[in-house]
């Protein structure tokens, strides 16, 4: 071994010669921008057709206005969900609330208390009395929802027969590389066609000629389906439906809310005045795309039971008034298979009118 003493020396680099200089130059964009091209979603389609009063879903006056003595007394029963603020918050916090419970939960009214108690202390909001909160939800989840499903509650749904806030992106017209454009023109040529009278959202079309809405896109079709769930039809055979929670105040100013205001009449003016008809038909296609896409053997007519708008402060419980055998406060719609096929099409950007 030996020991020497470190010399520091200044470092040495080697670099090459320098080459000929050359002239710089703007680099030219020879593209062309596909302005069309979006990604887009029903609440961007119709932004332009509605003030904020439609997005936050707050108080409006009544859709129809019927004489008091037309209204039965059993339907005059005044939900518990009534004294419940209004407003985009608050029904954000209804989702969250009904996406974090069990329905199937033995003590219902210990498990919505526990949810709202946690979505409360993430926000500063008022809602009112929380156990009326409380009640009003478990009035909603024991409410039968009509013969589109065979008069199911949400409470006998356990969780492997649901799927919740369920996000969605479909490509129109190709997606990345569109071949052509979706149109609600499109659209409303198909329910023209395929919509039979007495249909609930008949006559809905003329609705999409609205200059306020985005006539046609291209890209891509994004959203969240509040829940979708799994019905055991005949011979075990599963059927499948989107159902929407809304927490729409459809009484009029300084009126006393009651089922009345909810009943299937009164739902289907509220689907057509705000625009929901479409939010139907689009969350429709996507659930029919991803059950083609997931289930062997699928068929519309098999296994898609349809669409349920559930406006939960006209969901009174077990014995919420019906009319013609509907529940107040459950719109439901079922297209033929027709339309949804067509609609698909649509969307594929298939057929443009």
């Amino acid at each position: 071994m030996s020991v020497e003493r470190s010399t520091l020396r200044l470092k040495t680099s080697w670099a090459p010669p320098l080459g000929e200089p050359f002239e710089l130059e703007a680099a030219t964009f020879d593209r062309i921008l596909d302005r069309g091209w979006r990604r887009t979603s029903y609440s961007d389609i119709t932004a332009g057709a509605y003030e904020a009063r439609v997005g936050s879903e707050p108080e409006e006056e009544g859709v129809l206005d019927e004489p008091a003595e037309e209204r039965s007394g059993q339907a005059l029963a005044r939900p518990l969900l009534a004294g419940m603020p209004v407003g985009r918050r608050v029904g954000t916090l209804v989702h969250d609330v009904l996406e974090a419970t069990d329905f199937a939960a033995a003590d219902l009214d210990a498990e919505l208390g526990n949810r709202l108690e946690a979505g409360l202390a993430r926000r500063q909001l008022e809602v009112g009395d929380p156990k009326a909160v409380v009640g009003g939800l478990r009035a909603a989840i024991e409410t039968p929802l009509g013969p589109l499903v065979d008069g199911t509650r949400l409470r006998d749904l356990a969780r492997a027969d649901r799927l919740d806030e369920l996000d969605f992106e479909l490509p129109l017209a190709g997606g990345d590389e569109p071949t052509g454009r979706m149109t609600l023109a499109a659209i409303a040529s198909a329910l023209r066609e395929h919509l039979p009278d007495g249909d609930p959202l008949a006559g809905y079309a003329e609705l999409l000629e609205d200059p306020a809405l985005r006539s046609s896109v291209r890209g891509y079709l994004t959203g969240s389906l509040d829940l979708v769930v799994r019905l055991t039809g005949d011979a075990g055979i599963p059927r499948f439906a989107v159902l929407d929670y809304k927490t729409n105040w459809l009484g009029g100013p300084g009126e006393e809310l009651t089922s009345w205001h909810h009943r299937p009449e009164a739902l289907a003016a509220e689907m057509r005045h705000a625009q929901y008809g479409l939010q139907a038909i689009l969350y429709m296609v996507a659930l029919h795309r991803y059950l083609r896409w997931r289930l062997p053997d699928y068929a519309v007519e098999r296994n898609l039971a349809g669409v349920l708008y559930l406006f939960l402060r006209g969901m009174t419980g077990p014995d919420t008034p019906t009319v013609d055998g509907t529940p107040c406060g459950v719109f439901a719609w079922r297209p033929p298979t027709a339309l949804v096929e067509a609609l698909s099409d649509v969307l594929d950007g298939e057929k443009v009118a």
